[in-house]
């Protein structure tokens, strides 16, 4: 960290403040921040102007901590000499927001974007912690281009339900397969879910949310082992406070997101989430951040660069334990590190420390090896995403840490078809779909069936649904069948552990091949050449052109129809068109406004 306490440079927000050119406009500027006893010597003083953007609220409670931890980032940037000033940003709650939280990540990119951007801020703090605060917070950062620093809110403690852990999200997925195999209640059901949240924070499992915040950390744009302190340690309080001092030194050493998010510290990040079993959701999200910082990251890298990785971290839902140990044994660091040790990991990348990333990890080798496996003798070797293609998609992906052996030795084991099986379709229009057929017996579905899913996309839904991971109807989770082979345009949760295709792209709204495949249709999935292709001649699928793509539904909100309109596929990180070509616009001051 700089010893620093004074820029090299004239700062962005003397333009607005200290403009002798402009005495009339600096008035205006300065007067109505008077109105709440802030200084004008304060604001004239040319100390770095630190933003707080503020994820926090009460509608997004995995957040929420970020509106006590707010407190010690002003105490960190007043003590470094900078000044703060906090502003709410859109709020993106995954488990509330209908029809999915995934419309408004674009939305909350949007609105930051022009907060930072249209206002005098030197630098910014980005709260982060539910699912898409990260990468919109990411996204409007590297638009802008002025310094930047994520702390993460923290997961919640452990959960605990009748002496076992229990994870959030994954508990659900688990006891929805009890109740409808009938092996617990409605209200056991319930309790297990509310047991699974007993703190402040997000997801205490590996799911998305914990995920973005590790691979914040991973791109290098969190101090090192701010992703995954839980929320309700003091650590956290600890962190906020450090993250805001460093907020200041990083405006004084003037080090942007574009010093930091090269092609190396994402390649970084995708080995990261492959060793940490990390959500699927990492994919877009990667893909979307890449895009707004110019990147050029290519869908194939998830299989080039992460598909070999081994599974190191035994969290939930591709291991046994929680975010609350997993911090405890060294967190993402500590997987970092051995990543390092193995050459698999650029420890030349810059990171928002001021340090490179191999300086950031010395010393970081993991304390728990129950939780933290060492590289040489991972939980699951080759962990990363498996891509594939064929006619029912150019792009999707399967996540193999999650695919059991019980799967495995199902579907991928027959003498002589190692690695390919073959099943009939059951199609579904949707998730009501979904819920109304599942256990109609005249579907005929049985362990050989492959479920699809279509109209889940960033345009059918819209906004791309966490749906794809179906369970199997009533009848075969009485027999002790868990999960079947899924396929859909849609995302799941990060929580899930269901060995799902997902995030098939060009979706079927957009005339993918999922939108000419019809229940009784045999599907191929072949792993050892990345293959995934319906069994139907191409005359027969021009045929079935002609009776157009299956409806979605019409556009419920005005925001709705400007998504739908100008947002690309998964593949390419959902963005929306035409916005990536807008980078580092803090270069160019905005016009003043009188």
């Amino acid at each position: 960290m700089t010893d620093n306490h004074s820029p090299k440079r004239r700062l962005r927000s003397q333009d607005w403040f200290d403009n002798p050119d402009h005495i009339d406009m600096a008035a205006l500027y300065l007067e109505r921040f008077m109105n709440y006893g802030i200084t004008p010597e304060e604001l004239r003083s040319g100390k770095p102007i630190i933003g707080i953007a503020q994820s926090g609220s009460d509608l997004t409670p995995c957040n929420r901590v970020h509106v006590e931890l707010a407190k010690r980032v002003r105490d960190g940037i007043r003590d470094a000499g900078g000044i703060p000033i906090e502003f709410p940003t859109h709020p993106i709650f995954e488990n509330c927001k209908r029809p999915t939280a995934a419309l408004d990540r674009n939305l909350a990119y949007l609105g930051l974007v022009e907060i930072l951007y249209g206002y005098p801020l030197d630098g910014v703090v980005l709260t982060t912690g539910c699912d898409k605060t990260t990468p919109s917070a990411i996204m409007a950062a590297s638009t802008v281009d002025i310094p930047a620093i994520v702390l993460s809110g923290g997961p919640m403690l452990d959960g605990w339900h009748e002496g076992e852990l229990a994870g959030s999200g994954t508990v659900i997925w688990r006891m929805r397969r009890k109740y409808a195999a009938g092996e617990i209640d409605r209200e056991e059901f319930l309790q297990a879910a509310l047991d699974s949240a007993p703190s402040v924070g997000h997801c205490n499992t590996m799911g998305t949310a914990s995920t973005m915040n590790a691979l914040a950390e991973a791109l290098g744009l969190s101090l090192t082992g701010c992703g995954a302190i839980p929320a309700a340690y003091r650590e956290r309080g600890q962190m906020a406070y450090r993250t805001g001092r460093r907020a200041v030194e990083i405006v004084f050493e003037d080090l942007k997101p574009s010093d930091i998010l090269t092609r190396e510290a994402f390649l970084n990040a995708i080995r990261t989430n492959s060793a940490i079993g990390g959500s699927t959701n990492a994919q877009p999200h990667l893909a979307a951040m890449a895009k707004h910082a110019g990147v050029e990251l290519y869908p194939d890298d998830w299989q080039v660069h992460g598909f070999d990785i081994p599974l190191l971290a035994n969290v939930q839902p591709a291991g046994a334990y929680l975010g609350e140990r997993f911090h405890r044994a060294g967190g993402t660091p500590a997987i970092m590190w051995e990543l390092l040790q193995a050459g698999k990991l650029d420890g030349n990348c810059r990171t928002v420390t001021g340090r490179t990333m191999a300086e950031n990890l010395e010393g970081k080798e993991a304390r728990d090896r129950e939780v933290i496996k060492p590289f040489a003798e991972p939980l699951k070797e080759r962990a990363g995403f498996l891509v594939l293609k064929g006619n029912l998609f150019d792009f999707a992906i399967m996540k193999m840490s999650v695919v059991s052996e019980d799967f495995r030795r199902r579907y991928l084991e027959e003498p002589g078809h190692e690695g390919v099986f073959e099943g009939k379709a059951v199609v579904f229009d949707g998730s009501e779909d979904y819920h109304k057929r599942i256990n109609d017996p005249e579907l005929g579905i049985d362990e050989n069936t492959i479920l699809a899913i279509r109209g889940a996309g960033p345009i059918g839904w819209p906004g791309s649904a966490e749906v794809v991971n179906m369970q199997p109807p009533d009848h075969l989770l009485k027999r002790g069948i868990r999960s079947l082979p899924t396929i859909g345009d849609g995302r799941q949760s990060g929580t899930a552990d269901s060995p799902s295709i997902l995030n098939a792209s060009p979706e079927s709204a957009a005339g993918g091949g999922l939108a000419w495949l019809r229940t009784g249709d045999i599907i191929r999935i072949d792993f050892n050449h990345g293959r995934c292709d319906m069994l139907v001649e191409d005359a027969e699928i021009e045929r079935r052109k002609g009776d157009g793509i299956p409806p979605v539904p019409a556009d419920a909100t005005p925001w709705q129809q400007i998504y739908r309109r100008s947002v690309t596929q998964l593949s390419d990180g959902a963005v929306l068109e035409g916005a990536a070509e807008f980078r580092q616009i803090a270069k160019t001051p905005p016009r003043h406004n009188h």
